[in-house]
């Protein structure tokens, strides 16, 4: 088959539905090389700082509904609605909702 589909009642969330929800679609659709995630964050919430230097993934957030502060050592980027920011594997980065508003991105990643 020439393309895959998928949704995020394919999978199981990887945060708890107080945080909002977290929905890796990789493997759902049988992807090689690239990740998507869609995440939901409930205002307050955060993600767990990381980075990707280990696997060598850059990331690119996109914001779709809502607004995302996105903290990299120390320094901060405010993402609106339909902003998107990448990121190199080695910065180390965490995603926060800061606002009162649920928050929605859809994240991408893949090794460079």
């Amino acid at each position: 088959m020439a393309y895959q589909k998928a949704s995020t009642d394919d999978v199981e969330s990887v945060i708890d539905d107080e945080y909002g929800g977290m929905w890796f679609l990789k493997e759902a659709l049988d992807t090689d090389e690239v990740g998507v995630t869609v995440m939901r964050l409930e205002p307050g919430s955060k993600g767990k700082p990381h980075d990707h230097s280990e696997d060598g993934q850059e990331e690119v957030y996109c914001v779709v509904e809502g607004e995302v502060v996105v903290e990299f050592d120390g320094e901060t980027v405010t993402l609106g609605e339909n902003e998107a920011v990448r990121i190199d594997p080695d910065q180390r980065r965490q995603i926060r909702n800061e606002s009162d508003d649920l928050a929605r991105l859809v994240l991408v990643g893949a090794p460079i």
